[in-house]
C-alpha cells in the first residue's frame, strides 16, 4: 500500500452525509439484481396492503424499491460534511484547523461543533459495466487501472462489486480482499445491453448498507444505458438524497469521444456524479486512467468531516443548501473547497 504525494489533476469533490439516528425500513430487500422482463405500469404502484388475496397476483416491484417504500424518520440535527481541499495545483491540502472552514446552512453561517482530518476507510461500491459496449481492450484497460485504485486505498475498505450488462449482478459483497475484486473481472465476458441505472440504483442500496459511514460509488462504464428499468431522473434524485458519493470513470474509444452517443454517454457520467458531490473523468490513455482511480483513492483519504447543528432545525423534509468555505493560512495559496450541495430535512415517509 502507498500513498503517492504528487496530484496532477485537480479534483474537488467531496460529499455530504445526513446522519439519522433511527431508520424504519417497511420494506425489505426482495432483489439484489432486476428481473430482466420489464414490468407493466400498473406494477410500479405501491400496494395499499401488506398481503394481496391469493387470486390478485402481487405486482412486481423495481430492482431497489426498497429505497422508495421504507420509512425514514429523523431524530437528530446534526448535519455531517465530507469536504476535499486542495490548492491552485490540484494537491490535496491537509493539517488545516476548524478555524479555516465556514459553513452555511441556507446562507445562515453555522457553528462548527464537529471537526476531523482522520484518514478513515470507506465502502465502496465497484459497479463495472460488461455490456456490448464496452468490448476490445476497454474491460482489459478498466481492470488494469482499477488495480491502482485498490494499492492506493485505506487497507480497511470493504468493497461490493456490481457488474451488469442488461442485468445487474452482485458479484462480491463486503470484502476487505482487494484481489478479489480484480480476480473476479479476470474472466468476465462482455455481452447484450446496459443496465447502467440499475446497476447505480443497487450500487446505492448496498454501500448504505456497510459497515463504514463514508460511502462511494466507483462507476466504471461509457455512459451508454439502453435497457434500464430506473430512468435517469429517477437515480438522480436518489443520488441527491443519498449520502453515497459517485466517481464515474468514462471508458470511451477514439470513435466515442466525437459521437453522439459518446458526448450523451459523457452527460449523463458528468451529471450523476456532480449531483452526488463526486467527478466524472475520461482518460484518453491507459497512463492517464492509471493516475484518474489513484487520484479518487487519494482523495477519498484527504478529506475533513466537518458537523454542525442548524441553528433552525425542522424535520420538513426541505431542502437545505449548503455552502463551505475556506480561508487559506497566511503563506498559502487560494485554496479552493467542493460539498455535496445541500440535503433533505426528511421526516416521516418519504
Amino acid at each position: 500500500m502507498y500513498l503517492p504525494t504528487r496530484y496532477a489533476t485537480k479534483i474537488t469533490a467531496a460529499s455530504i452525509s445526513l446522519i439519522t439516528v433511527t431508520f424504519v425500513f417497511t420494506w425489505a430487500v426482495q432483489s439484489q439484481e432486476p428481473p430482466k422482463e420489464k414490468p407493466a405500469p400498473a406494477a410500479q404502484e405501491k400496494s395499499t396492503t401488506p398481503a394481496q388475496e391469493k387470486s390478485t397476483p402481487e405486482p412486481q416491484k423495481k430492482l431497489g424499491t426498497e429505497l422508495d417504500d421504507r420509512s425514514l424518520i429523523t431524530n437528530t440535527d446534526l448535519i455531517t460534511l465530507t469536504v476535499t481541499v486542495t490548492d491552485t495545483y490540484g494537491r490535496y491540502v491537509s493539517g488545516l484547523s476548524k478555524n479555516a472552514f465556514a459553513v452555511f446552512d441556507n446562507k445562515q453561517q453555522q457553528e462548527i461543533t464537529y471537526f476531523s482530518d482522520d484518514d478513515s476507510p470507506v465502502s465502496v461500491g465497484v459497479i463495472f459495466d460488461v455490456s456490448g459496449s464496452m468490448s476490445g481492450d476497454k474491460v482489459k484497460r478498466a481492470r488494469d487501472a482499477l488495480s491502482k485504485f485498490i494499492q492506493t486505498s485505506h487497507d480497511s475498505d470493504e468493497y461490493f462489486l456490481i457488474a451488469f450488462n442488461s442485468r445487474a449482478q452482485l458479484l462480491l459483497d463486503k470484502t476487505r480482499d482487494g484481489d478479489s475484486v480484480l480476480n473476479k473481472l479476470t474472466f468476465v465476458e462482455t455481452k447484450s445491453q446496459t443496465a447502467l441505472y440499475d446497476a447505480c440504483y443497487l450500487g446505492v442500496e448496498k454501500v448504505q448498507r456497510g459497515s463504514h459511514p463514508k460511502r462511494a460509488l466507483l462507476l466504471i462504464s461509457d455512459g451508454q444505458d439502453n435497457d434500464s428499468r430506473y430512468t435517469f431522473n429517477e437515480l438522480r434524485k436518489l443520488l441527491k438524497e443519498s449520502d453515497v458519493t459517485l466517481y464515474a470513470i468514462g471508458i470511451l474509444s477514439g470513435s466515442d469521444a466525437g459521437s453522439a452517443m459518446g458526448m450523451e454517454g459523457q452527460g449523463v457520467l458528468d451529471e450523476l456524479s456532480g449531483v452526488s458531490g463526486g467527478k466524472a473523468f475520461f482518460p484518453r490513455s491507459a497512463a492517464e486512467m492509471d493516475d484518474i482511480f489513484e487520484q479518487i483513492a487519494l482523495e477519498l483519504r484527504h478529506q475533513y468531516s466537518i458537523g454542525y447543528k442548524p441553528e433552525s432545525f425542522a424535520n420538513d423534509g426541505k431542502w437545505h443548501r449548503v455552502k463551505v468555505k475556506v480561508t487559506a493560512p497566511r503563506g498559502l495559496p487560494r485554496l479552493f473547497v467542493r460539498s455535496k450541495e445541500g440535503y433533505y430535512a426528511t421526516a416521516g415517509a418519504r
